[in-house]
């Protein structure tokens, strides 16, 4: 085998077919039926048939006929309509009101006959349920978690060559809810066919740590699993290289390894890079092992591992990064977004991080579940740190098994700095709950013990010795009774972080409580629930107490399902800084204030009160300049020193006209923002976050839909229904608005503005071209943007 062909790893994702529903699979067990729904072709004939098998009914039951062609990733639970039953989920109202259900997955595929003797794998990132999989009719496995990666050697049950098609089936029960949140059901997450030779790496066979890092020198250490599946000792060369972001090896050392039959053998490696580039959130610099195995001077086989040089330190009095003291700027995530569900793109997965980035967040919690790999990959890339965050408080066979998953599937990334080993557990302060806190804390530094481990708990934090179990102490609402500071006054050597905070319930563009439709006001404080505090307060309490480290936000993004703080109507939250479809809230522009250095100046709300004129408006102003004046049609109401990382307020008898904010920095004009009273609804823009995309067919184009006046400005209150059609080298992948009690279809052509703004998703096809996008509205004029592909 030559060193281009050693390793492939080919997407999976294409040309499945879906059936939503369950579909009996009798003798599911049994290897090999020559028929059905699980294999491909006709029964077989003989009377070997009827003697030993008998299993004719399944081998003559045809495809049903409701399958549609899907790709992957794919969320069938969001295609669903919403419907009013506080009984769906783990929880009253928990996952969105969107009923779950069982789909069955299935696609036929061709194997070369030269592939024969090569060791073959399939490879899930995450399918959301329990996922049972046949391969030509042979049961390959039951996986139960939702969101850990799991594969299977599918080597000898292939069929290649001339022996026929191969059958994949994926069965996914989404009907138990791992959260109690909005999951989504199916194969959501990427598939991978892999192949190798059978003396290869082994499967996350590389684990890369830096021991001493100095100015002048770095210590990489690898430790490398190679997997012999022959039937026969083999001798072979492994040689590691190291390679800078340019792509010029800089090091290289390499090791002969005996490895025995059907054995796998791990060897460690001690490599010194010379003036090494150190990882950070300014400066993301990443370095790659390239593994190679040789066999009698030919490479069979080559692994590839990013890694970046960087030492974390968490202490008591805060966290160091490159022993710089660095405040942590968090936010805790779902995985969903508008139109998609659960099941997101690689380039809807970066926009939402994009966002965060451009806010001046320097870090991401996976809440409350292991995050897809690319997720990781792009934190590497952009510079995010990341809190890596275990599914459940639990040390079974299984639980262990999920925690070894996440540990080595994501050890090698240096975005990740802390193992989160549960939220929220019941058993938080408990006895019992400390022994198998502390198993899965033992699992873990064997395993990893270059990153601390934390458990983010809400209660029980001095009970017992459950805080004595991992090595950081999580509050999450610690601000309640002022439970954090005090534990850090009683406890001295405990280290400490904002696990999560805040929970602040507002609704994009409300500025006024609105219980029969749900929405919460914008004004931070004035309808929360018991546990929360506003962002502001969360943010404040850190600068003040640097000994919390720093604090994960609850949440970057609302997401669907766990509607709070009302039940239906609403069908999702109102935690987020950004709604569902990454629109910014007022609140966002506190945090771009106080988290970037970037001039910031915001005025909330809008200023279209036509029904309160004469009434008094409260007016607040976010900035990070110094002195603020604020005017109103040319009459100036003062000027305000600003509040250091707070907000400035002025009651306003409102009269139409134009609101401006002129802020001041050093004794000169540092930012200006206008807010004006619009006129009505008159056209349709549609701006895109990028015009020049991939034809590779699973590319998106973000295009955010605005409804403008005639002077071309946004009507903060325009609800306009907006038709889609889109011609050419695209397709609409998916709709949203933000609105957190909309019951539209995420899956239609049309979406209804929510003040303002409205969401579509255009995933690209194969073919190279434009795409050509008309929006529509009764009574406004159209809108037409177009995309090219390449």
């Amino acid at each position: 085998m030559d060193h281009l062909q050693s390793r492939s790893r080919e997407c999976f994702d294409r040309d499945w077919f879906f059936h939503k529903g369950d579909i009996e699979v009798k003798y599911a067990i049994k290897a090999g039926m020559t028929g059905g729904i699980t294999n491909n072709g006709k029964r077989e004939e003989g009377e070997w048939l009827v003697i030993a098998y008998a299993d004719k009914e399944t081998a003559e039951t045809a495809l049903p006929k409701e399958w549609s062609r899907v790709h992957i990733p794919h969320d069938y639970v969001v295609e669903g309509d919403v419907v009013n039953d506080p009984d769906l989920g783990s929880r009253p109202a928990s996952h969105g009101y969107l009923p779950m259900g069982i789909g069955f997955y299935r696609k036929m595929f061709a194997i070369p006959s030269n592939d024969e003797g090569k060791n073959i794998s399939i490879h899930f990132d995450g399918v959301m349920g329990i996922s049972t999989v046949w391969l030509n009719g042979h049961l390959l496995g039951t996986h139960e978690s939702g969101y850990t990666s799991f594969h299977y050697d599918i080597s000898d049950v292939l069929r290649y060559g001339e022996e026929g098609n191969n059958v994949i089936v994926v069965k996914v029960d989404a009907t138990r809810c791992e959260g109690w949140w909005y999951e989504g059901g199916g194969i959501y997450r990427h598939t991978w066919l892999q192949k190798t030779d059978r003396l290869h790496v082994g499967h996350w066979g590389t684990y890369v740590t830096t021991p001493v890092i100095t100015e002048q020198v770095a210590e990489i250490a690898i430790r490398t699993v190679v997997h012999n599946q022959y039937e026969e000792d083999r001798v072979c060369e492994l040689r590691s290289t190291i390679v800078n972001a340019e792509g010029v090896s800089v090091a290289s050392q390499s090791v002969q390894i005996s490895a025995p039959w059907l054995t796998k053998r791990e060897t460690e490696q001690s490599i010194w890079v010379s003036n090494p580039q150190l990882w950070s959130p300014e400066c993301p610099y990443l370095y790659r092992v390239i593994s190679e195995v040789s066999l009698d001077g030919s490479v069979v086989d080559v692994y590839e591992t990013v890694f970046g040089i960087r030492t974390i330190a968490f202490t008591r009095d805060g966290f160091f990064l490159n022993n710089k003291p660095v405040l942590i700027k968090g936010t805790c995530n779902h995985q969903d977004f508008a139109g998609v569900g659960v099941a997101l793109p690689d380039r809807l997965v970066a926009y939402k991080l994009e966002l965060l980035k451009e806010m001046g967040c320097n870090a991401y919690r996976s809440a409350h579940h292991p995050p897809t790999p690319e997720l990781l990959d792009m934190c590497d890339r952009l510079g995010l740190m990341v809190m890596d965050e275990n599914r459940l408080l639990d040390s079974t066979p299984k639980g262990i098994a999920d925690l070894e998953s996440l540990i080595l599937r994501d050890r090698n990334h240096p975005s990740v700095i802390i193992w989160c080993m549960e939220n929220e557990e019941i058993l938080e302060g408990k006895r019992m709950g400390a022994r198998i806190l502390r198993s899965l804390h033992n699992v873990t530094r064997r395993l990893d013990p270059s990153r601390p481990t934390l458990a983010a708990m809400n209660h029980g934090w001095n009970n017992g010795t459950y805080s004595e179990q991992v090595d950081i102490v999580g509050y999450n609402y610690g601000q309640r009774k002022k439970r954090d500071i005090s534990d850090h006054k009683s406890h001295p050597y405990r280290i400490m972080i904002g696990s999560e905070s805040a929970s602040s319930t507002t609704t994009r563009g409300i500025y006024e409580i609105d219980k029969e439709r749900g929405y919460c006001p914008a004004y931070e404080g004035i309808y929360m629930p018991s546990w929360s505090c506003t962002v502001e307060k969360a943010w404040n309490d850190v600068l003040i107490h640097r000994f919390l480290t720093g604090v994960f936000l609850w949440t970057g993004f609302d997401y669907r399902g766990e509607p709070t703080p009302y039940k239906w109507p609403c069908i999702n939250s109102h935690f987020g800084i950004m709604d569902t479809c990454g629109f910014p809230k007022d609140v966002y522009y506190y945090l771009k204030s106080v988290w970037t250095d970037e001039p910031t100046v915001h005025v909330l709300p809008h200023w279209n009160w036509a029904e309160k004129d004469g009434e008094p408006i409260d007016v607040w102003v976010y900035s990070n300049g110094d002195h603020v004046e604020l005017t109103l049609n040319g009459r100036s109401l003062g000027v305000k020193r600003m509040v250091e990382a707070g907000h400035l307020a002025w009651s306003v008898p409102y009269e139409p006209g134009e609101l401006i904010a002129a802020v001041y920095k050093d004794g000169g004009i540092f930012a200006v923002k206008q807010v004006q009273t619009t006129g009505a609804a008159a056209h349709i823009h549609m701006e895109a976050d990028r015009t020049d995309l991939l034809a590779d067919g699973t590319d998106v184009a973000v295009i955010r839909v605005l409804i403008r006046d005639e002077q071309g400005r946004v009507v903060p209150i325009a609800d306009n229904e907006v038709v889609f059609v889109v011609e050419g080298a695209g397709s609409i992948l998916g709709v949203g608005n933000g609105n957190p009690s909309s019951h539209e279809s995420d899956k239609a052509k049309r979406r209804r503005a929510f003040n303002g703004y409205c969401l579509l998703l255009v995933q690209t096809t194969t073919a190279p071209g434009e795409i050509i996008i008309t929006g529509t509205s009764a009574g406004l004029r159209a809108a037409k943007l177009t995309l090219t592909t390449r």
